[in-house]
């Protein structure tokens, strides 16, 4: 099945100096003009100018910045309320000045009265969806230069130890002048900020690889800032308002920059009470242009992982408290501040995007997900972002990295159900269109299979039915009685899956030292087969079941090359950039081979003797491949050995075996056709196929049920004290034993339904696991040492052990 792409990303932002009208500003989604009701507001606010003009004093004043003790996520001191009213009034008619200025060149204002002709930014994030990436060497050569003119900076003298005697003097004596006079000068303007905490104010640091700034005066002056007294905090962010103020009149200039990038680290922001000024510092930050969004990427992967882990978790905390508000009375209407989420959303996406530029990550891309979206309208989400693309309507979907996996296996079950609902009722209105009685088994894709021959009944069952594999699936064992309740479904994919993968059947061949299948290079004349595990992966996952499959992590990244399924058939696909790293996962042994001819100090040519050929045995035959035209007269040398290496690479994963993987992609796209897969790292789709490998025992006990047991009988204490005193591997052969898989699915351990059954067999019997319904029939041994050894048989010795 075929489907196309839904609208194409926006294009990315201009260059400085184009496409962007005088104070373009982010609203509402990618790309969102105001509503009607803040045009009705902005004409209200020019009415009220005059008055506003009475309360200048008031709208001087900063809310009351909460103590170190106070100072994480939570809301404001009960005092603090008022006052951060009238700090909300001091941003509005801040708004209304800026209105004021008329058609002023600024590239950023804080609000804009009409933004119907501005140019619409693309999120930022490195997913499937996105085709285009942000690479300096493929920037067009005017967002590369020039750049525009430094202004001198003042001269600061100033030492991480001349600040931290300050600091300790200040402790001792009580008083804090002369740290209130860094702080307050040092956060009055962007160009004091650069003075203080740029390496040398003498150079310009126009580079992505250095961004010039003082990271550990930088950490210094942010740690000691909430052990400091209120007042200081406070002239901090009257400084940064300031500098959020400044007019500009062209490009920013990498001292904007650097600013930026020293701001967003700034632990005040993680209260609620400075969450205005926040929102303003991200709405700046998210308007820049592509080529300054670039330089802000480069720069922030060189930032520290434990302070890159606190800004990306206080913009997660920022947008979950945006949507769910402890105390709604804090932040201002949410008609007024709509572009809130998705401001700080694409300042994430630059975060995720520079986590992505390092191998290994800064940190982990789980990191990145906020589980309070697992509690909003997903599908509106998807809905919408499926109509709208990446323009017109703000979407999470739009960058999903920020979406758990949990929520997107929710996503892609329920627009399972539609699909499943939708085919089932056009089935059934044709039907009856032909005036013929409905038949229930029309509803569902309905396998069946005799055990004897079930490779190729199966196979040609999914053949014959493809029209119907979005339907719910049902399978049947020709000659047995039994209605399948998901037991038998469970047991065809385990059968299924353990005679496709035996080596004796020839079509993967499994690696022992990488503990994985790889699909086999030996040429055929039916790649049916292959066709038939991909559709299996897709049933399973469209079925919600988990299996016990052992891909390495490039398989996926193939099976999503490209997420949707091109029109055009003569497209090749499962085909990706693989790396040596990849080879590593499959074949280690061979991977280091080649790692050693890259490092070899010597001759390659005189003392490897290689050509640009590689050889394989099939089927007792030696075969001969050219990695290049010519490759066999072409010797490998010093100077060519990395193109040899990435060929031979390239050749092993994608070439050698490209019809068996794109029959496997068909395969399993035939099923899992969606926009949905867009949502999905290669990682992701492991998890929704195999399960997580991360081991929650204590959360299996809390979510087992019993049958002839209670969970306070003396042989149930037995087994839980014996099974939390396992080791990992131990917990995964029980885990294994009892469900055929030693993998957990994507909702955790609740999702197994295991369950532990009074077995009414002697003591001397081992236990018997029913994996197609997860449930251990367990004897009532008699005390915890034979609970143990006969438990540890059972499980170390159970290749096929008790299944039915």
């Amino acid at each position: 099945m075929s489907v196309q792409s839904p609208p194409a990303a926006a294009e990315l932002p201009p260059g400085p100096g184009e496409g962007h009208p005088p104070g373009a500003e982010l609203s509402q989604g990618s790309a969102a003009a105001p509503s009607a009701e803040e045009g009705g507001e902005e004409e209200e606010e020019e009415e009220e100018g005059e008055k506003e003009k009475e309360k200048e004093k008031e709208r001087e004043k900063l809310p009351p910045i909460p103590s170190a003790s106070t100072a994480a996520a939570g809301g404001l001191e009960e005092g603090a309320k008022n006052q951060f009213s009238t700090f909300s009034n001091f941003i509005t008619t801040i708004n209304q000045k800026k209105e004021g200025i008329g058609n002023r060149n600024s590239p950023t204002r804080l609000v804009l009265p009409n933004i119907k002709n501005g140019r619409d930014l693309p999120p930022l994030c490195l997913d499937v969806r996105q085709k285009q990436r942000m690479s300096i060497d493929t920037l067009p050569q005017e967002l590369k230069a020039p750049f525009p003119p430094e202004p001198s900076l003042p001269i600061r003298t100033k030492t991480v130890k001349d600040f931290q005697d300050d600091v300790e003097k200040s402790k001792a004596s009580g008083d804090w002048k002369a740290v209130h006079n860094f702080y307050s000068t040092t956060f009055d303007s962007f160009l004091e900020i650069n003075a203080a905490f740029k390496k040398d104010t003498n150079s310009p640091f126009n580079t992505i690889e250095d961004s010039g700034i003082d990271a550990k005066f930088v950490n210094v002056v942010y740690d000691a800032l909430l052990n400091t007294p209120q007042d200081v905090q406070k002239s901090v962010l009257k400084g940064i308002i300031n500098g959020l103020l400044q007019e500009w009149t062209g490009p920013r200039t990498k001292d904007d920059l650097r600013a930026y990038c020293i701001l967003l680290q700034n632990p005040q922001f993680s209260n609620t009470s400075t969450y205005v000024i926040y929102a303003h510092l991200l709405r700046q930050i998210a308007a820049l242009t592509e080529a300054d969004h670039h330089f802000l990427v480069h720069w922030s992967k060189k930032i520290s992982q434990k302070r890159f882990k606190q800004v990306v978790d206080r913009l997660l905390q920022f947008i979950s408290l945006r949507l769910f508000p402890a105390k709604p009375e804090e932040f201002p209407p949410m008609v007024k501040c709509t572009w809130w989420i998705p401001s700080a959303t694409k300042v994430l996406a630059l975060f995720n995007a520079a986590n992505s530029l390092i191998n290994p990550p800064i940190i982990s891309y789980t990191d990145f997900y906020n589980s309070t979206l697992d509690h909003i309208d997903l599908m509106e989400e998807y809905h919408n972002w499926q109509c709208y693309g990446n323009s017109h309507r703000f979407s999470f979907c739009q960058y999903p990295f920020i979406i758990s996996i949990a929520a997107k296996k929710v996503i892609i079950q329920r627009d399972s159900e539609q699909q499943m609902i939708s085919i089932a009722r056009q089935s059934l209105v044709d039907k009856v269109s032909r005036r013929q009685k409905p038949d229930m088994n029309m509803l569902f894709l309905n396998v069946k299979v005799r055990r004897t021959h079930l490779v190729s009944d199966s196979l040609d069952e999914l053949a014959r039915k493809k029209a119907d594999l979005k339907k719910k699936l049902k399978v049947t064992f020709v000659g047995e009685a039994g209605l399948d309740m998901g037991g038998l479904t469970k047991e065809w994919f385990l059968l299924l899956i353990r005679q496709i993968f035996h080596p004796d059947y020839g079509m993967f061949t499994y690696h022992k030292d990488s503990h994985c299948h790889w699909f086999s290079s030996f040429k055929c004349d039916n790649y049916s087969e292959f066709r038939l595990v991909g559709a299996l992966m897709g049933l399973a996952v469209y079925n919600s079941i988990t299996l016990d499959i052992r891909f390495p992590p490039c398989c996926y990244k193939k099976l999503l090359s490209p997420p949707i399924v091109p029109c055009d058939h003569n497209t090749l696909v499962g085909i990706c950039g693989v790396t040596l790293d990849d080879l590593f996962q499959i074949m280690p042994e061979l991977a280091h081979g080649l790692s050693e001819l890259l490092s070899y100090e010597g001759n390659v040519e005189e003392d490897f003797y290689s050509t640009f050929q590689v050889f394989q045995e099939e089927f007792g035959v030696i075969k001969s491949y050219n990695l290049k035209p010519n490759g066999d007269k072409i010797p490998v040398t010093n100077r060519n050995r990395k193109e040899y290496v990435q060929l031979y690479v390239d050749f092993l994963l994608n070439k050698s075996i490209y019809k068996q993987f794109a029959a496997f992609y068909y395969g399993f796209h035939s099923v899992c056709a969606s926009y949905a897969l867009l949502l999905l790292r290669p990682e992701e789709v492991e998890i929704l196929v195999c399960g997580s490998p991360e081991l929650d025992m204590s959360a299996l006990q809390r979510s087992t049920q019993y049958e002839g047991y209670q969970k306070t009988d003396l042989t149930i204490r037995y087994f839980w004290d014996v099974v939390l005193g396992f080791s990992l591997d131990l917990q995964k052969k029980l885990l294994h034993f009892a469900t055929g898989s030693d993998r957990v699915p994507v909702g955790g351990m609740a999702d197994l339904n295991f369950k532990i059954s009074k077995s009414e067999t002697s003591t001397n019997w081992l236990p018997v696991a029913h994996t197609c319904f997860n449930q251990l029939c367990l004897p009532p041994y008699k005390n915890k040492k034979e609970l143990k050894q006969k438990l540890i048989i059972g499980i170390s010795n159970a290749e096929g052990f008790g299944l039915e």
